[in-house]
């Protein structure tokens, strides 16, 4: 007996609301069967969820009461059952259903006319006294279908925010479990952020944060702190990443407004609440380094041995330069995918619920050394130079601490990648090593950090063979 996940009550409105919200995570092999009495929604729902599935909300979506099945061209394809006018089982094996059901996306209506049922997600409908409602339970295995009843909890919400009239369409997810979907009507979009209530809180409080202080982090349209969901502002598609690499021309203005940003970010103490990122932290941080990298490389006991105190010389080395500045705050995920170009010229914030107090060239350097791209040193000089100028700061000493944080920043991502690889089977991201690790060179070149130079250059680089050595340990 299938588990019963959920029930709701629900108007005309969420019903589509839970079709629209269900269809972005089905995928092949996914069977709903729709069970209910004539007249209590099942058609309503099917219709609703292949339209959204399709992304074509004028899609033409007979019942296929006297046809028996309905087909369409999806990715995977839909069908489509209506089974009440089945008069022998024998006809399902004839319509070719149950080959289909493996690889496509089957919405079954009547399907206790099957004998036996294919497993899969059931949703009952049943009428109440107001003819305007339905009740809608959900049954099925819990752990296959956990992503419906988060559905489900997607829909109650944006229905009660006034989008359940809203197209539904997945937009992205990240390294952690958020997900983000777009909401559109009538010219009208806002993100929907799918994240829980340990991700929301911290995301909330940093939004009304920088926006009480006139950064445009997005407008919070509603939120359900509880639940980890939130409806907010769309920026848009435009990306700085986007944008410069349509018109590289764009790539030095628009760094020195992200300075002239960090800048004034900088002016402000710290947002109450988030975690201090100092030199002991960064230390243990840059430990993922000596975990994961040098191991898998193949390293001898003499460059394990300088891997190792990596960690405990840039806790001194963050002492000796960083620490003459108080922390402000720090973004942290900071980098040209998350900064957005509006329509109207803002630069929008993405990503910031992970903000820690730390050195004001933190975030400079997250955007400066991206590890997924290389910004012209002329446009990186210029953008420092903005920063200076707008802080006040020592060049000298900002230099060496902008080094400094960047060598950490980076040889903790290289940690971090190795681990992808390994432990994750996320091999995609080896390829970003060779650039990562001429960032490195270029920032050890600082005198500062000839102590750290020297552990650095005991170690292999990322050359062919020693990503391929990585690679070869990837989970398969």
């Amino acid at each position: 007996m299938a588990d019963a996940l959920l029930t709701l009550t629900a108007d005309a409105g969420l019903t589509t609301g839970l079709a629209r919200a269900l269809a972005p995570e089905l995928r092949a092999g996914d069977t709903l069967m729709l069970d209910g009495p004539v007249g209590a929604g099942k058609s309503h729902f099917a219709r609703a969820l292949i339209r959204a599935r399709l992304a074509n909300p004028a899609e033409d979506v007979p019942s296929p009461t006297f046809t028996l099945v309905q087909t369409y061209d999806g990715t995977p394809p839909l069908w489509h059952a209506d089974l009440y006018r089945l008069t022998d089982p024998v006809e399902i094996e004839e319509l070719g259903l149950l080959d289909a059901l493996p690889e496509s996306i089957a919405l079954i209506e009547w399907p206790d006319r099957m004998v036996p049922a294919p497993a899969g997600l059931v949703l009952r409908f049943q009428p109440l006294d107001d003819p305007d409602l339905r009740q809608i339970t959900l049954s099925g295995d819990k752990a296959q279908w956990a992503r419906a009843t988060r559905a489900a909890a997607r829909a109650i919400f944006t229905h009660d925010a006034g989008w359940s009239d809203a197209q539904v369409a997945f937009l992205a997810g990240d390294a952690s479990a958020r997900r983000y979907f777009r909401l559109s009507r009538e010219g009208e979009t806002a993100v929907l952020m799918d994240a829980d209530a340990p991700t929301l809180a911290p995301y909330l409080a940093m939004t009304g944060w920088l926006r009480e202080r006139g950064f445009d982090a997005p407008r919070v349209i509603a939120a359900d702190p509880e639940a980890g969901l939130a409806l907010i502002e769309d920026f848009g598609d435009a990306q700085i990443a986007r944008v410069i690499e349509a018109d590289p021309t764009q790539a030095g203005p628009l760094y020195e407004r992200i300075a002239a940003l960090l800048a004034r970010l900088a002016a402000f103490p710290p947002a109450p609440g988030i975690k201090l990122l100092d030199g002991p932290e960064m230390a243990r941080q840059v430990g993922l380094f000596a975990e994961w990298y040098a191991p898998a490389t193949g390293a001898g006991p003499d460059a394990l041995a300088a891997a190792n105190e990596i960690a405990p010389t840039v806790a001194r080395l963050h002492a000796r330069l960083c620490a003459d500045l108080p922390p402000v705050t720090g973004l942290r995920d900071f980098h040209a995918e998350n900064i957005i170009l509006t329509g109207d010229d803002r630069l929008g914030l993405l990503d910031f619920q992970d903000a820690v107090a730390v050195h004001p060239a933190y975030d400079l350097v997250s955007v400066l050394h991206d590890a997924r791209r290389t910004i012209p040193a002329a446009v990186e000089e210029a953008a420092i130079a903005r920063f200076l100028t707008d802080t006040g700061l020592d060049p000298a000493r900002f230099r060496a601490a902008f080094a400094l944080l960047g060598a950490q920043r980076n040889l903790r991502i290289m940690g971090i990648f190795t681990r992808l690889c390994i432990a994750e089977g996320k091999p995609r991201y080896l390829a970003f090593m060779p650039h990562l690790w001429s960032l490195i060179e270029r920032e050890l070149q600082a005198p500062e950090l000839a102590e750290l130079a020297d552990l650095v250059a005991r170690i292999p680089g990322p050359d062919g063979a020693t990503i391929e050595r990585i690679g070869s340990q990837c989970r398969r």
